[in-house]
Order: structure tokens, then sequence, then C-alpha cells
């Protein structure tokens, strides 16, 4: 129970114990203190009320008024002592005006004289107070004696010492042991539900395990990279780690406040005062990609809090995109390959049976349908990258039996470098969906329009598929979705991926059903594209 020093109790239930026990004998020394002082008031007011009744009754007796005035005490001193005996005090004296003790009850103390400072006797007027009676502090009562010329002739005295700090004690001692056995049974049990109490809201640990997990936790938020916040069940921010304040832009001392009170990005507030749980969540704020995951914290079957960690996948998404983009011509690169080992494997086969003349046939065939394909695309596209890859694109659909065709309002120049990277990987991924929705229901078009305006690309890709069911409107554009059976390489990237690039670029893209209710047609919208050269590449 106790610590290596054994100075101070190791447990919660053994600290409050001492602190109890501490408080309380401050709490009784302050009210023997007190008691003390109160017994003093009480007996220097009660006793000295009779002292005073007593002195006056001693001053106004016969005997001694008339032995003063007749200047006879010496003569009567065996009858006044009589008289100062009879009072219960532990001294009694008469004395002259000036207080020498002429008679006294029990003390042979003739000659000597009383303690007279601060009295107002000599001046005729009774008084009570302490006193010096000859080395032991007592209150006394001191009366004048006065003759009929209304002189002073005499001083009654009548004092009682005041009692020892030994018969104080014994007369505060039953109390006070009452009131401190009575405090420390309330203080035990008191500090052991206290201790009980806060064990239960502690989870059972002890105030140094407190401090232990304190210093964990400010390790592990100043160290770790994903980003951490956790909201409590109204809304109130409990923890934010250093990399979270970086990801969403958060500064100064925010735990505490409420989530709906900060300056935050719309996306992610919506998403901190969420309480549905989340899984891989891609959100852009500002140039950031960030990776959302949010857990409920549940205690007895009721939610108390929410834990959300953020991820910046900014360069991987990035990357991603590249490799989508030379993924998709590599496939594409891959078909054409298949195309024309068909086609090198005919035109061998017509050479070596002497048909010279088909072959004539078949090359000016091959060549006026690329030649076909490349004035359909460059007509309309100017960009080099995106034409190269719609051409790619329209082999390859024209493989799979889908016809894919440029919009004649299409209108698409040279972009920037970043713009053009961006326009292949979207409609890189919105063509390849679109081919495969159309070739799983039979379906034998695609059609693609490019337009630049206001500094936005946009975008349109319908095709003959399926289309989208409503209910699934939101939720294909979600990392993971797909309506194809999935593979070793993954499926469901596509979609998330367009959705990531038109928004880091502060676009977005949407779906809806054709015009006649048949196929899906998706919009995506790319702003700040930039027109580069003009080459004025015309179709031969």
């Amino acid at each position: 129970m106790w610590s290596r020093s054994r100075l101070w109790p190791a447990t919660l239930a053994g600290q409050f114990l001492v602190l109890q026990l501490t408080v309380l004998l401050v709490v009784v020394a302050v009210a023997s203190v007190v008691s003390v002082q109160q017994s003093d008031a009480d007996f220097r007011d009660t006793r000295g009320a009779a002292l005073r009744e007593d002195a006056e009754n001693l001053a106004n007796t016969k005997i001694v008024r008339l032995s003063f005035r007749t200047g006879t005490v010496e003569t009567n001193r065996s009858s006044l002592t009589s008289s100062t005996q009879r009072f219960q005090a532990s001294g009694v004296y008469l004395t002259d005006p000036d207080g020498v003790v002429l008679v006294s009850s029990d003390f042979d103390g003739r000659g000597r004289r009383i303690d007279l400072s601060g009295s107002t006797v000599q001046r005729l007027r009774a008084w009570t107070g302490d006193v010096d009676d000859f080395g032991t502090p007592s209150i006394a009562a001191q009366v004048p004696i006065i003759n009929r010329k209304l002189e002073l002739v005499g001083i009654a005295m009548v004092a009682e010492e005041y009692p020892t700090w030994g018969e104080r004690a014994r007369s505060i001692l039953p109390d006070l042991l009452t009131f401190a056995g009575l405090g420390l049974g309330l203080g035990m049990a008191g500090s052991f539900l206290l201790s009980r109490l806060i064990r239960r809201r502690t989870r059972g640990l002890e105030p140094a395990d407190i401090a232990a997990l304190a210093d964990q936790r400010e390790a592990l938020l100043h160290s770790i990279r994903e980003g951490v916040v956790a909201v409590a069940d109204d809304g109130t921010i409990t923890v934010l780690s250093d990399s979270a304040r970086e990801l969403i832009g958060l500064e100064g001392d925010v735990e505490g406040l409420r989530v709906d009170d900060l300056a935050l990005d719309p996306a992610i507030r919506a998403l901190l005062a969420d309480d549905a749980e989340i899984r891989d969540h891609v959100v852009v704020i500002g140039d950031r990609v960030l990776v959302v995951n949010r857990n409920p914290v549940v205690e007895r079957g009721r939610r108390v809090a929410s834990v959300t960690t953020l991820r910046d996948r900014t360069e991987l998404l990035a990357l991603q995109s590249e490799l989508s983009a030379r993924q998709s011509i590599t496939n594409t690169l891959r078909a054409q390959t298949h195309e024309f080992h068909n086609q090198l494997h005919t035109i061998s086969g017509l050479v070596q049976l002497g048909e010279y003349d088909e072959v004539l046939r078949l090359v000016g065939t091959l060549s006026r349908r690329r030649a076909e394909i490349s004035d359909a695309v460059l007509a309309h596209v100017e960009d080099p990258a995106v034409a190269a890859l719609l051409i790619a694109k329209t082999s390859l659909a024209a493989e799979r039996g889908v016809d894919l065709r440029v919009r004649k309002d299409s209108d698409l120049p040279r972009l920037d470098p970043e713009s053009s990277t961006d326009v292949g990987t979207v409609l890189g991924n919105l063509v390849d969906n679109a081919v495969d929705a159309s070739v799983s229901v039979g379906g034998a078009s695609v059609e693609v329009a490019l337009l630049l305006g206001d500094d936005a690309v946009q975008i349109t890709v319908a095709d003959t598929g399926p289309g989208v069911p409503a209910d699934q409107v939101g939720a294909i554009f979600e990392r993971g979705w797909s309506s194809k059976a999935s593979t070793d390489e993954g499926r469901g990237v596509g979609l998330a991926l367009v959705q990531v690039v038109c928004e880091r670029r502060g676009g977005a893209v949407t779906v809806r059903a054709g015009a006649d209710g048949t196929g899906a047609v998706f919009e995506a919208e790319l702003p700040g594209a930039q027109a580069g050269i003009r080459t004025g590449v015309e179709a031969t």
C-alpha cells in the first residue's frame, strides 16, 4: 500500500485517508484552541459576575463597614477574617486605600500589596478583571469601602485563580475525543466511498497509472503521422493530434470546443459531426487528398465518442492517377499488338500464297481505317496526350464490338501538362467503364464530348449499358464499388479515382440516365485548365 519512501501511500484510497486524517488533526487542533478560549471567556464572564457579587456583599457587611469607618480593623481582625472565609474563592482580601492587605481569608499576606493595575476601585468604582494574585493568574472583583464622607477607606477583593491546563483539558477532552472519533469514522468511510467512485470512473487505475497514460498520450499525439481526432457525444473535441491540426488546418488550443464552432472545411465538419462508422472515405481539402476512417466508441451499450483518423494520400493519388493512365495505355497497346499480330499474320499468309493484289487491298483498307480514326479524333482534340488516348481507346473498343465516337461539338485545345494528365486520367477511366458497361448488355456505342470553357474542361461520356440504379447513384463513386466480379487486380478504383481527381481541382463528377432512359451519362468538370500553344493539327 505504501510507496518506496514510506511517507505517502501509493493507492488512491490510502492517499485520501491520509488527507482526511491530516484535515481532521488540523480541525481538532483548531477546535481545541477555540474551546480553551471559549472556556476562558465563559469562566471570566460567569465567575466574574459571581465574584463581584461576593465582593459587594463583603464590602457591605456591617462589621467590615464599621471597622473601616472607626479604624478598628486591627481590633476586629478575628471577626473580619471569619467574614472573608465564608466565600468560596481562592483569595478574599480587605486592604487599605493603597491596596495593602489588612485581612486575608487563607493567606497570611498582611503588608503585601494587591494588584491594582488597570483597576478603577481607587476612583470609587467597582471593577472586575484579571489580576496577579501573588503569583497566581486569577480573576478578581474589587469593590471600594467608603465612609459617610464618601471617602475611600478600604478595598474588598475576592479572587478566583484560573483552572490549570490539565483541568481545562479534562473538561474538554471527552468532547474532543467524541468529535475526533466521529470525524475519523466519517473520514475513513468517505475516503473509501470516494476512492471507489474515482476508481470506477478511472477504470480502476491508480494516480501513477493515470499520469503514465497521460504522458504516453501526449507522446503518441506528438509522434504519430496519422491525424487523430476524438469527438465526444456532445460534439466537443477531446483529442487532437499535431498531424490532425496540420491536415485540417486548425491552430491554437481547440480541445474542449465544439466542432460546429470551429472554422473547418464543410466536408471535414460533416465527417467529424456524424456518428456513423466509415471506412477509407476519400475527401479533398484544399490541395490535399485525405483518407478518413471513423469508429464510434461504445461503453456499456451507449455511444460516448467517436475517433476519426486522417491520412494524407496526396502523393499516393498522384502516383495512382499516373499509374492508371499508364495501365490504360498499356492495356490499349496490348490489344493493338494482338490486332497487329493478326493483321501481320494475314499479310504474311497472302504473301506466301502470292496474292499480292489482296495484300495491297488489305494494307490500303487498314491504312484508311487508321486514318479515319485519327482524323475523327484530331478534328476535335488538339491535345496530343488526350488525342493519343482516344485513338487507342477507339481501337480497343472496336475490338470489343463497341463504336467509340467523339461528339461533333467537341473542341479541346492543347492543355498545360498537369491538366492534360488529369483529363487523361478521368477520360480513360470513364471510357473504360462505359465500354465495359456497354459490352455487358450487348450495347453498341459510346459517345465522348470534350469542351474547354471558362478555364474548365467539361467531359461527357455516354454509354448504352444498363444504366445506374437510382439507389446506387451516390455509391458508385465510393472506393471498392463495382458491378463486375472481383479480380486479383481489384475493382472499384476507377470511378473513385475520377471523383478524387475532379474534387482535387475543385470540380465534380455526376451521373444521370441517358436521354431515352437507357444507359448512363457521366459528366465531369475539371476547373483550372489552361490552353497551351495551338499546333494547328489537322486531319491528313
